[in-house]
């Protein structure tokens, strides 16, 4: 087990594409998603309301998430989801930049909405791809990697927002993390066209 997993970690790390996609993916879940956990703050205190607010938001997240990823599901092809994923995480960055700092529900919902879209949309892209792209013997591995990198760095992440946001207030640290997630995104992009020729084959 421990030589299969050198193997496909030194497969992952060999390749631009998947060295690429997971690390992106690692971040937006370490410093982007963790907003979730949050949430009651801004329902509360932010915008002074109740559980009637909070299903509001929480709704607005995943009937864009729901919207993303039908979009994604209507695409004939894998031709362009690198584009895909550098758009759609601007979605994402930008949309929860402008929700953390909203103060008003007419503004917040709409903004959640880019926001469960443009994560979706980035996440599933990058999954697509990598499903796409990677060897058959390597499958397994590589798409483990790309679980951890979105399952196992969210409950960090969440728990270190959390301790800041107790400090600085939710909506700073949300905003310092939507433009983190946008750095990420940049340099994501800035790799798109060495991307885009390892993938064309």
């Amino acid at each position: 087990p421990l030589q299969q997993f050198r193997e496909g970690f030194r497969y992952a790390w060999e390749s631009r594409v998947i060295r690429s996609i997971i690390t992106l993916v690692g971040l937006i879940c370490l410093v982007g998603v963790p907003y979730s956990v949050m949430m009651p703050v801004f329902a509360a205190e932010v915008l002074g309301g109740g559980a009637h607010t909070l299903g509001f938001l929480m709704t607005a997240t995943g009937g864009g998430a729901l919207l993303g990823a039908l979009w994604l599901a209507s695409r004939r092809t894998v031709e362009g989801l690198t584009r895909n994923i550098a758009v759609a995480g601007a979605l994402f960055s930008g949309g929860l930049m402008a929700f953390a700092l909203s103060r008003v529900m007419w503004f917040s919902i709409p903004m959640l909405v880019v926001t469960g879209f443009g994560f979706i949309a980035m996440v599933a892209s990058g999954n697509t791809l990598l499903q796409t792209i990677v060897e058959d013997g390597k499958r397994g591995r590589v798409i483990s990697l790309f679980l951890m990198a979105y399952f196992g760095t969210t409950p960090i992440g969440s728990l270190a927002a959390g301790a800041l946001s107790a400090r600085i207030g939710a909506p700073i640290t949300t905003a310092a993390c939507g433009l983190l997630c946008l750095a990420g995104v940049g340099w994501f992009a800035s790799q798109r066209k060495a991307i885009d020729e390892e993938t064309a084959p």
